[in-house]
């Protein structure tokens, strides 16, 4: 194609020194260079985070929190070190306001059975919007179930954005939380928090946000923000899987009960009495994913390093060459088109399944994501089964796109 490379002249950033931190991008698939597009699956795992990971298996491997011995000391060092880097990249007032979780959607649960079962009884409400991912449905689900509340559920236009009017509307004395993404990982969609966060509060309702896409593209400042909660993933921050982060309000965490029961989240234990440690280690019953937290704690060192000036200077004009690529398809059709989107491109082909399209894509070494991608909401909003999504990284390249668009170009010539 005849599109130039937005990467070529600028100099705050070297695509070809970034991919050489992801040992895996280097790899084929059969005869092909692997063209690795479903990052907002999981992102790939840059060195720095695999030596970390390395590093605590090989030189520190020793349980925390419990031991008064030099190896037990590091390993407690390098955990809570890690808690107060992802406390300052998401702008945290303190440490303490991050809960390590194993996920995003263990978060949202753990706010859900904690805060949502304090606030939330018969005839109240819970409001989500209709482009959110299965796990920041289903636990509002049961607990509305558990408790005979109602969830309710803001509509998406034509072009995958929030009707915000309607948000507004939605909102009333018997709301008790708000959870919404901050990113849609199926339409690119990213959502004007700030505002919804003020509309929400004008209300005195408390808000959940979902950074699981978000927080890989764009900075997150949830102190700006505003909202109460905000939760993330390790695996789609260029760190293992496994391991996720809550943020909270300090005065929220302190007033909610624990998640689970175990060690370390306790003070003290008869069988008469147990008293609860104080945040965050109420929330992290047992031994925790310490090699995980600390690997999540290389992981946004290493996106810091690189800095999302340069992130964005490179993905923005990224999606703007991919959109345009995939738009000379013959028969294809974007679904999610909102003015403000960020790196993913869903899409249907007339007369063929979202399925055939990533089998056949394969077998060209590009690797792209088919099926509802746990929105099956949005799905129905626009009248499809399913979807193919393509989805960028710091990592991608224009000869990805390229690669994406003759692999699609073989899917027209399969199916006519």
């Amino acid at each position: 194609m005849a599109h130039t490379d937005p990467t070529v002249t600028d100099r705050t950033f070297d695509i070809g020194r970034i991919r050489e931190l992801f040992p895996i991008l280097a790899q084929r698939v059969g005869d092909k260079p692997l063209a690795y597009l479903d990052n907002a699956a999981t992102t790939q795992k840059p060195r720095p985070v695999l030596e970390a990971l390395s590093r605590y298996y090989a030189s520190e491997n020793a349980n925390i929190h419990r031991g008064v011995y030099a190896l037990s000391q590091r390993a407690t060092d390098a955990y809570e070190g890690a808690r107060g880097k992802v406390a300052r990249f998401l702008n945290a007032a303190e440490p303490a306001e991050i809960i390590f979780t194993r996920n995003a959607t263990e978060g949202i649960n753990l706010v859900a059975q904690t805060f949502g079962r304090q606030q939330v009884g018969d005839g109240d409400e819970v409001v989500i919007s209709t482009m959110e991912h299965h796990s920041n449905i289903v636990p509002w689900q049961m607990l509305c179930e558990e408790k005979g509340a109602r969830l309710r559920v803001v509509p998406l236009t034509d072009s995958g954005e929030l009707m915000l009017d309607e948000l507004a509307s939605l909102l009333g004395p018997r709301t008790k939380l708000l959870s919404i993404v901050h990113m849609s990982n199926s339409l690119g969609t990213i959502n004007p928090v700030r505002r919804v966060v003020e509309l929400a509060h004008a209300q005195g309702v408390p808000v959940l946000v979902d950074g699981s896409q978000a927080a890989y593209h764009m900075p997150v400042d949830v102190q700006a923000l505003g909202c109460d909660f905000y939760v993330v993933t390790g695996h789609k921050l260029y760190g293992p899987t496994g391991i996720g982060a809550l943020y909270g309000r300090r005065e929220l965490l302190d007033a909610m009960p624990p998640y689970q029961g175990g060690g370390d989240m306790i003070s003290s234990v008869t069988f008469e009495r147990t008293t609860y440690n104080e945040v965050p280690h109420k929330f992290e019953a047992g031994t925790p994913h310490i090699a995980g937290a600390i690997g999540l704690g290389a992981a946004v060192d290493f996106i810091a390093g690189v800095g999302f000036d340069a992130i964005t200077a490179h993905e923005r004009p990224l999606l703007q060459y991919a959109t345009a690529a995939l738009e000379t398809v013959p028969g294809l059709r974007l679904i999610g088109t909102a003015s403000d989107k960020a790196s993913i491109l869903s899409f249907v082909l007339d007369g063929v399944h979202a399925h055939d399209i990533g089998t056949i894509v394969d077998t060209e070494g590009v690797a792209i994501r088919t099926g509802h991608h746990c929105t099956q909401p949005v799905m129905e909003r626009f009248g499809v089964p399913a979807t193919a999504r393509a989805s960028l990284a710091m990592y991608s390249t224009t000869m990805e796109i390229d690669q994406l668009v003759a692999a699609l170009t073989k899917v027209r010539e399969v199916f006519g």
